[in-house]
């Protein structure tokens, strides 16, 4: 209080430090005159009061004026510092030039080059080499050793059960596919066809139509199979070669007849041939044996034509069609491998699938 005894309102002085305004400064004093308080420009310490406080709306107790509410405070801006913004840089990766481009390209051609020049190189001089070896029934050694570990390969996996797939005689072709002519003779006479049988127990044999007739008829429809790829389905009719052989049983080792159905006495061999040669087979005894291998004298229910072998030709159904000879001339028994006339061109004498 003064001494004259009147009443003044003590206004308190502002605070001074970091971040207040100065009182008696022009800016502090505009923001006294509009009512507001600017905010303190704070970068990350300052947190932003949602709300004015209730104190700072209570009237004061001195003068009985109300107090000013302050502004509220803007939020705080916050930025990475520039240590951060360095370390969160992505690196950049850059590719490989054209010039390193064209380097590589040309090292790839040079060795794709080499790599072919190599193997081309390789492969004339071995094919040369196969086929400049000596020959061995029109083939150069090594295809031979080729077709011959192929037959040995198929006599291990002979299985003496299995059977040539059968079908129904509707599924018969109507017009079966003629498989050949070598060895068939069209000026020859049908009715002077014989069958000679040669190293049988009983000596040479001549044998007719009716004499192979005479055994147990088979029906048998299923594939014929060339070498060239094609298969058809035919219906034949003849008898066993088991049957016929057991009828007409070849000599054994000791001259006595040997039995079928002891086939360690049987020669293990039989060589078929047309009259006058003209075309040969030979024949394992393992596969003259399989209960599909037919002496066949009609076809589709009628007679063999000429131009299918009649008036007798031998069925295997589990080799391929060269080995299936038409118009048999000769039987022959034999304890030594016979030739074939394909073996002689070029191809596996065993001929099996």
């Amino acid at each position: 209080m003064s001494g004259d005894g009147e009443k003044r309102a003590v206004t308190p002085a502002p605070e001074t430090g970091a971040g207040a305004p100065d009182a008696a400064s022009p800016a502090a004093a505009g923001s006294a005159a509009q009512g507001t308080v600017p905010a303190p420009l704070e970068t990350a310490t300052a947190e932003p009061s949602p709300t004015t406080s209730a104190a700072a709306m209570a009237p004061d107790s001195a003068t009985g004026t109300e107090a000013v509410p302050a502004a509220d405070v803007a939020p705080a801006i916050l930025l990475p510092s520039v240590e951060g913004v360095a370390a969160a840089a992505p690196s950049l990766a850059f590719g490989p030039s054209d010039a390193d481009v064209d380097r590589q390209l040309a090292r790839l051609s040079r060795r794709g080059f080499l790599t072919l020049a190599a193997g081309g190189t390789a492969a004339v001089l071995g094919w040369r080499w196969l086929i400049s070896r000596p020959g061995e029934n029109s083939q150069p050694w090594p295809f031979r050793r080729a077709l011959q570990a192929n037959e040995a390969l198929w006599g291990a996996l002979w299985d003496p059960t299995r059977l040539a797939p059968t079908y129904p005689r509707s599924a018969a072709s109507p017009n079966p596919r003629v498989n050949g002519g070598l060895g068939l003779d069209r000026k020859a006479d049908p009715s002077a066809w014989s069958l000679k049988v040669e190293g049988a127990a009983a000596g040479p044999l001549t044998l007719s139509l009716a004499d192979v007739q005479a055994l147990p008829a088979r029906d048998l429809v299923t594939e014929l199979r060339c070498v060239e790829g094609w298969t058809i389905v035919v219906h034949w009719t003849g008898a066993r070669l088991s049957d016929f052989m057991a009828r007409f049983p070849p000599a054994a080792r000791d001259g006595s007849a040997a039995d079928p159905r002891q086939p360690e006495r049987m020669p293990p061999f039989l060589a078929l041939e047309t009259p006058g040669r003209g075309y040969y087979v030979g024949l394992d005894l393992q596969s003259a044996l399989h209960p599909q291998t037919l002496l066949a004298w009609a076809i589709n229910g009628h007679p063999l034509s000429w131009d299918h072998g009649a008036p007798l030709r031998l069925v295997a159904p589990m080799k391929y069609g060269v080995k299936n000879l038409k118009r048999i001339g000769t039987l022959r028994y034999s304890f030594v491998r016979p030739t074939d006339f394909w073996f002689e061109h070029g191809y596996d004498w065993y001929l099996g699938h």
